[in-house]
């Protein structure tokens, strides 16, 4: 230094704590476990943390209904009696088959509702489709045993000549309804029925010319009856016939 001037002491370097050195590894140790670890008592075990969400509970299967008191059809509404696709097709030509044999008859004539049902059988068709064949035809009126009897009454009497007797021997061979035979016949003029058996006889009678009298009563009379008159009516025919037309029999 110049001048003998002393060199300043150097400052002591100011005294400072020296903080204990930590242990690198243990800090580290420390940073890696959970802080709640961290401040609680290692004596005191570390309980498990909770899941942030509940586990879902197992469902319970759903007890089943008791329906064995109910319908099978509400137990069951898809039966398994339910028809299939080839026995609806079968069903249909059913029905198809029964609806042409019905109609081809009924194109040749009158049918009572009883005769069609036979001749359904006899073609060998099931009861079922035989009943609704009969009853589409009853709906559709081409089945009808009050206008058949009518018909009927109208045919045999005028023009075959039949009496009453006779055309209700031949509605009952035609199967018609009992109660639709009494009403066709109630309907038939006792006058008109006299008429037409006065004809009847006279036109026979005139057949019966070469026999005696009483051969040609005979025969006039069993005529008649197979005509169906009977009673007041065949008397006063064969009286009319026999005695008072001049185109009868003469008798000597």
């Amino acid at each position: 230094m110049p001048g003998g001037v002393p060199h300043p002491a150097a400052d002591p370097a100011p005294s400072v704590d020296r903080v204990p050195t930590v242990d690198r590894a243990q800090s580290r140790s420390d940073r890696a476990q959970p802080r709640s670890a961290q401040l609680s008592d290692p004596a005191e075990p570390i309980a498990p943390a909770e899941p942030a969400i509940a586990p879902l509970e197992t469902p319970q299967p759903t007890p089943k209904t008791d329906l064995s008191h109910l319908p099978k059809f509400i137990e069951n509404p898809v039966h398994e009696d339910r028809p299939s696709t080839a026995e609806l097709r079968a069903e249909k030509k059913s029905e198809r088959r029964a609806s042409n044999v019905s109609l081809n008859a009924l194109a040749r004539r009158g049918m009572s509702s009883r005769e069609m049902e036979l001749l359904l059988e006899r073609r060998e068709l099931e009861p079922e489709d035989i009943e609704a064949e009969v009853a589409r035809l009853e709906g559709a009126g081409l089945l009808d045993d009050v206008q058949l009897a009518e018909n009927l009454v109208r045919t045999l009497h005028e023009r075959k000549g039949l009496g009453k007797s006779a055309i209700a021997a031949e509605m009952r061979r035609r199967k018609v309804d009992d109660a639709a035979i009494s009403g066709a016949l109630e309907a038939l003029d006792a006058d008109d029925e006299l008429e037409r058996a006065i004809e009847v006889a006279v036109k026979r009678a005139s057949q019966l010319r070469s026999y005696d009298q009483e051969t040609a009563k005979r025969r006039l009379s069993a005529y008649l009856q197979r005509r169906g008159y009977g009673g007041s009516v065949l008397s006063a025919a064969m009286k009319a016939a026999l005695e008072g037309s001049s185109s009868g029999p003469r008798f000597s």
